[in-house]
């Protein structure tokens, strides 16, 4: 008899739409696999998470993104229920989520990161920033939400008091690196290739990432040789650094302006993947010849086997 699997979707963050997309997609696959299969849309309500893991599954699919499903507050509920689960254990989703402490993980194994200042935003406010070009990221949110590039003063007065920033007191200022968007996917310890990110206008934000015909994907990228096997090798680094298990994503910025082999900076690394129709591990994993439906039955087996 095939176990049983609970996969939790939805959740409360500004990504609770994200999740939904893939979940239907987890689920479908591991049906068809013929695994026991119960959704769970995952409200701010802990009794009822309880009671929905109520008996309790051979193991979670965790498909919650952002705050809450990511930063190892679900995974220190399923730790505390005795439930096994897909993707990073507590502490390396928590050390994920958090950038600032991910940099410094970053940089000690080795691996370049873009320089960065923490400020408050009245810090902020009151002229605390780094020289322009930058990029002010929330300290917690994935998905690219809440990122904005500051290249003029102009783009500075553009955000106004206290205009739109709900993201905590503190934000990342992070120096700017122009150069092309580079992901790499790891799963268990083995880099599955490398794809460049080409969004048709701006640069890869929320709206490209979830929007047909706002970016391409170009699986594998056209870099050169040395910096493709960098990449994949940071991004193993990276996975290995923060203690993940199961699948993980490294995002890089990739400079060449100088000319090939260019230089390469880790910007983060996402413990939870998207798994939705335009998302980037499927098609990754699909390049390294393993289907849709094989990735989410690794990810089921890979927590059962765990511990």
């Amino acid at each position: 008899m095939n176990a049983s699997v609970a996969v939790l979707a939805g959740g409360w963050s500004s990504e609770r739409e994200v999740s939904l997309m893939g979940s239907d997609k987890i689920t479908a696959a591991l049906r068809e696999a013929g695994y026991d299969v119960r959704e769970i849309d995952v409200r701010r309500d802990l009794p009822a998470l309880v009671e929905a893991l109520t008996p309790p599954p051979d193991v979670v699919y965790n498909a919650l993104h952002g705050p809450y499903g990511e930063d190892g507050c679900i995974q220190g509920i399923l730790e505390c229920l005795g439930v096994r689960y897909t993707h990073s254990g507590v502490l390396a989703s928590a050390l994920a989520m958090d950038k600032p402490v991910a940099k410094h993980l970053f940089k000690t194994a080795g691996i370049p990161c873009p320089d960065h200042r923490i400020v408050t935003r009245t810090e902020f406010d009151s002229g605390n920033r780094i020289e322009l070009p930058y990029v002010i990221k929330p300290l917690n949110e994935g998905s690219s939400i809440g990122v904005r590039i500051i290249r003029t003063e102009e783009d500075v007065a553009a955000l106004g008091g206290n205009e739109i920033w709900t993201y905590g007191s503190r934000m990342m200022l992070e120096s700017f690196i122009d150069g092309r968007e580079i992901t790499v996917s790891v799963m268990g310890e083995e880099a599955l290739g490398v794809t460049e990110i080409r969004a048709f206008e701006g640069f890869y934000d929320y709206e490209a990432k979830y929007t047909e015909g706002r970016a391409e994907h170009l699986v594998p990228a056209p870099i050169h040789a040395d910096a493709y096997a960098a990449a994949m090798d940071y991004a193993v680094r990276a996975h290995k650094a923060l203690g993940c298990r199961g699948i993980s994503r490294a995002d890089f910025v990739y400079d060449d302006h100088a000319g090939e082999p260019g230089d390469l900076f880790l910007l983060e690394v996402n413990t939870q993947p998207g798994m939705t129709p335009l998302s980037l591990v499927p098609e990754q994993a699909a390049y390294a010849g393993i289907e849709f439906g094989e990735l989410v039955r690794w990810m089921v087996e890979n927590a059962l086997c765990d511990g």
